[in-house]
């Protein structure tokens, strides 16, 4: 009688060709999730252009005219509307991936498949928005009269994929950690709110004067700030610091990754 034997999988391997066996189930989970964001919605997608469209008109107000924030020739709000749409990328991603774990805790429960494609797959509903909101980018630089660069337009596509990694591995840790721990939706939106006011989102990074090495920590700021220069020429390009974001995403995007495999084992017995 042959004797079996199953073993757990090393808690460090990443099995690529079982994430790819597994396909169609993340094309399933991004499907579902795009039809169930704007399920029952008035205005259905224009929601993707009216969260940042919004915010720009508040913080214009708030920033552009009451606080007097210089953003050189550009208007504050084609300023500021561009440094929102990475943002509302990033934060609704992590958001969304965060909570991904528990809210799918029945397949979980159930049925064996690659953990790592639950989370991940949120990225296809608000990559659909991001580029929904760059049409609304396009008019409000028409409007506005501003030049872009073909350089600056071709840079978004680097830039996303920045943010994705920054995303992607935040989220991966905190869907882990939320497994367990149930205050980190609780906590996570203060989080979020926290990395926005420091980061060069609706602001310009000069305003952090002799402090501007601080910018060095954070992955969005070579994005945006790298994104606004070759887009408008505000100012030359500054590789260290978008090479430091890159960076930063790399490694963030290792430790959720690594965190993640080393938890998942336990999802089904504690979700």
């Amino acid at each position: 009688m042959r004797e079996l034997v199953i073993k757990p999988k090393s808690v460090f391997r990443l099995d690529v060709r079982e994430i790819w066996e597994y396909r169609e189930l993340f094309y399933f989970l991004a499907w579902r999730d795009l039809k169930v964001r704007y399920k029952q919605t008035a205005i259905g997608v224009a929601w993707a252009v009216l969260q940042p469209l919004l915010t720009t008109v508040v913080f214009t107000v708030f920033f552009g005219k009451i606080a007097g924030i210089t953003t050189g020739n550009i208007p504050y709000p084609v300023f500021a509307f561009t440094g929102l749409l990475f943002w509302n990328y990033f934060s609704n991603f992590l958001s969304d991936a965060s909570g991904s774990l528990v809210a799918n805790r029945g397949i979980i429960e159930k049925v064996y498949f690659p953990r790592l494609i639950v989370p991940l797959s949120g990225i296809v509903v608000y990559l659909v928005d991001f580029f929904i909101g760059l049409i609304m980018f396009g008019v409000l630089v028409i409007v506005y009269g501003v030049h872009v660069s073909l350089l600056g337009i071709a840079f978004i596509i680097p830039a996303v994929c920045i943010a994705t990694l920054a995303s992607s591995g935040l989220g991966m840790f905190f869907a882990a950690l939320n497994v367990k721990y149930r205050d980190v939706r609780y906590a996570l939106p203060f989080f979020i709110q926290l990395i926005m006011f420091v980061s060069p989102v609706i602001y310009p990074a000069s305003v952090l004067g002799r402090h501007q090495w601080l910018w060095y920590f954070n992955p969005l700021s070579g994005v945006l700030e790298g994104t606004r220069s070759l887009l408008f020429g505000l100012s030359p390009l500054n590789v260290p610091l978008l090479l430091s974001s890159a960076g930063m995403s790399i490694v963030l995007f290792v430790v959720g990754l690594l965190y993640f495999k080393r938890t998942e084992q336990w999802f089904a017995d504690i979700v």
